[in-house]
């Protein structure tokens, strides 16, 4: 085998200059030692990789793959057989996926590329976990799941011990008012009652007091479920008390960190929690927080048991490009490039509120005063209600997306609460937005507001 830190001693006997061996053994020696570094170290590299050191790796693990052996004889039903070799490009070689029909994290026998690489990507996943504000978790796993389906497997995992008659009973889950029909939706799929405790307003925001929780509690609940980040006018839930509550009442806590980690505050109020009370699992977007494509959850946990569980209720075969495409984005980008991001991220955020106050002063509207580290809200109480259902469709006509106009007139799922006076709009400056991005959405906010109001 070709020990390519020793690639030189293949040549010395041929009519090449020692000199010009040794540099390229320089050169290609620099392009393998972040490979090394990885392997020994199995954490998110401090600087970023190149697209070719990233290549070069994925190649090099898929290579290892029984599909790849063309010497192998496959006679079963699963052979990670392709019909074209674009797919090979889209699953970056990785065919036979991860996992084995009863355990997500366990090793695969055609696999043992993927199995590496799957490997490797949880570590790196434990580790930016640790770096953004959790260093009081004990594991983590990336799952090709989105946030709503990871809630329903992290839920089913943890559910009540079906051999214990005194539990088998429990099927109602706790949940502080979160107008998002993709959880809701997760908690039923899997047989659960969804018991919502509905927002109260307060100034400008929505919150659920942790008194109102308390008094929901009965003999059916057995989790409850609590949230990070959301659309505004829904703050953050109490998650320190949460805990509290659901270890001295024995529940099941999972929090919903969809887009918190982008945020250092909201991680703190994780810890906070992790260290005061009871949390089992934090369910996190690959793409809203890590610039992945949709598809894939960071689940991380305290308990190391809680992410085995997990990992054992996931049925079937995983894909492996979810994870992939997580490994291939915190290789690219390494610690200092994510916290360049997240920096960028912060100074966005001052600059979307700062320029929407002064918008909102030439309309006598104003900004909501509602906490949130991603998002802000803008009142538009001054025009009609027609209007506002036009002014989403002249955005949407001016190119921009992503913005929530809201009239809780005519809806009031997304307000989080059942009586919210307020029509608004909400911007995101989300992770990896760009200033260029918020002067233009604004400037063709206010545009497509005095299109409508004339």
């Amino acid at each position: 085998m070709v020990d390519f830190n020793k690639i030189i001693e293949f040549f010395e006997n041929l009519n090449i200059p020692e000199n010009i061996l040794i540099r390229g053994q320089l050169v290609l020696s620099e392009f393998l030692k972040p490979i090394k570094t990885l392997l020994e170290q199995r954490s998110v590299p401090k600087e970023p990789w190149t697209d070719a050191q990233i290549d070069f790796l994925l190649q090099t693990l898929s290579n290892m793959d029984t599909d790849k052996d063309n010497n192998a004889a496959r006679v079963g039903e699963r052979e990670a057989r392709i019909a074209s070799k674009l797919q090979l490009k889209t699953s970056a070689g990785f065919c036979h996926g991860v996992g084995r029909s009863g355990f997500l994290t366990a090793a695969q026998p055609k696999a043992p590329g993927g199995s590496i690489m799957y490997e490797l990507s949880n570590y790196l996943a434990r580790n930016i976990m640790k770096y953004t504000g959790l260093p009081n978790i004990k594991d983590a796993i990336i799952v090709p799941l989105c946030t709503g389906m990871s809630l329903s497997l992290t839920l089913g995992a943890l559910k009540p011990d079906q051999s214990n008659i005194n539990s088998i009973s429990k099927r109602t889950v706790l949940v502080p008012q979160i107008d998002h029909k993709s959880l809701l939706k997760s908690i039923d799929l899997i047989g659960f009652k969804a018991k919502i405790v509905p927002g109260q307003i307060f100034g400008d925001a929505v919150r659920i007091p942790i008194e109102d929780i308390k008094k929901e509690l009965d003999d059916d609940c057995f989790a409850v479920i609590s949230i990070t980040s959301f659309f505004p006018p829904r703050e953050n839930d109490d998650i320190k008390e949460i805990s509290k509550f659901a270890q001295q009442n024995n529940l099941v806590h999972i929090i919903i960190n969809a887009y918190g980690v982008q945020a250092p505050k909201w991680m703190q109020l994780i810890r906070s929690g992790i260290d005061a009370g009871r949390v089992d699992a934090i369910i996190q977007s690959t793409d809203k927080n890590f610039l992945t494509p949709v598809g894939g959850a960071v689940i991380a946990s305290p308990s190391k048991e809680n992410i085995k569980k997990i990992s054992q209720a996931y049925a079937g075969r995983a894909s492996a490009t979810p994870i992939v495409n997580f490994l291939i984005s915190m290789l690219a980008l390494g610690i200092t490039g994510y916290q360049q991001l997240i920096e960028e991220q912060q100074q966005n955020r001052k600059i979307l509120e700062t320029k929407l106050k002064e918008i909102a002063e030439k309309l006598n509207e104003r900004i909501l005063d509602i906490y949130n580290p991603v998002a802000v809200a803008l009142s538009l109480k001054n025009i009609k209600d027609e209007q506002l259902y036009a002014l989403g469709g002249a955005l949407y006509n001016l190119r921009v997306t992503g913005p929530r106009v809201y009239n809780p007139k005519e809806k009031m799922f997304g307000t989080c609460c059942t009586n919210y006076p307020t029509p608004y709009i909400v911007m995101n400056a989300a992770i990896g937005v760009t200033e260029k991005d918020i002067l233009s959405a604004v400037e063709r906010f206010e545009k497509a507001y005095n299109q409508i109001v004339q």
